[in-house]
């Protein structure tokens, strides 16, 4: 564990010394880990927490943001699935863990007694990340069904995974495609074209003429859902 200024605030970062790889340092969700061999020095450590001291406030800020409007979003009682906006509605019940129940345009959460009287936030958001995480699971099965009769071919693997400020990722050396859950958040032509825009970098590793062109063939308003997913981010 240690600690380095942020404007007057003291910020901590954790230190994971291994036997192989090279010095990383990683933000996720709000917290800062270094992950270096066994023979680095706290010294050199140190030296490049410094050094990246700008780039680590940067994704501290961006959680922050991140985390803001959603909760701005609980506070109006607002949840957004496929691109469709649902009111929010708390109730504590004789319930052991929360549950989640939909109907109509309405996602009720009922939550424990034991929850009336706190900040109910982060149990709320914990609930919904495995809400979005079960829709996703179920309808990126099928869209990966679908590219893979498409295409006649397909990735090794693929994993619904939390990402900051992406919605998809290709990993070329472990050939397996990584689909953020909070994808289903947005309209489900987002979601067809995310997914069939990793399935192309199978092919093309790179954002060339025939990397666009094998998109565009299947999604030809393509360049006006990526100014939406820009505006997103």
């Amino acid at each position: 564990m240690g600690l380095f200024s942020r404007t007057n605030q003291l910020i901590s970062y954790t230190v994971d010394k291994n036997f192989s790889g090279n010095l990383a340092i990683s933000v996720v969700d709000g917290q800062v880990a270094i992950s270096a061999p066994w023979y680095v020095s706290n010294r050199k450590i140190n030296k490049v927490i410094v050094d990246k001291k700008n780039w680590i406030l940067q994704k501290l800020a961006e959680y922050e943001e991140k985390n803001s409007i959603k909760k701005s979003l609980l506070e109006k009682n607002i949840v957004t699935v496929f691109g469709v906006e649902y009111n929010l509605k708390i109730s504590y019940k004789m319930v052991k863990s929360p549950e989640l129940n939909i109907e109509n345009r309405l996602i009720i959460i009922d939550l424990p007694f034991k929850y009336r009287n706190s900040d109910n936030t982060k149990i709320i958001n914990l609930v919904l990340e495995k809400f979005y995480n079960r829709l996703a699971e179920n309808i990126i099965a099928e869209i990966m069904e679908k590219n893979r009769i498409r295409f006649k071919f397909a990735p090794t693997d693929y994993k619904i995974e939390k990402m900051e400020r992406v919605l998809g990722r290709y990993i070329e050396d472990k050939k397996i495609i990584l689909i953020n859950p909070e994808i289903v958040k947005y309209n489900k032509d987002i979601l067809e074209y995310v997914v069939l825009h990793e399935f192309c970098h199978i092919k093309y590793k790179t954002h060339g003429k025939n990397f666009y062109k094998m998109i565009e063939k299947y999604i030809p308003n393509y360049k006006e859902i990526e100014n939406r997913i820009k505006g997103m981010f």
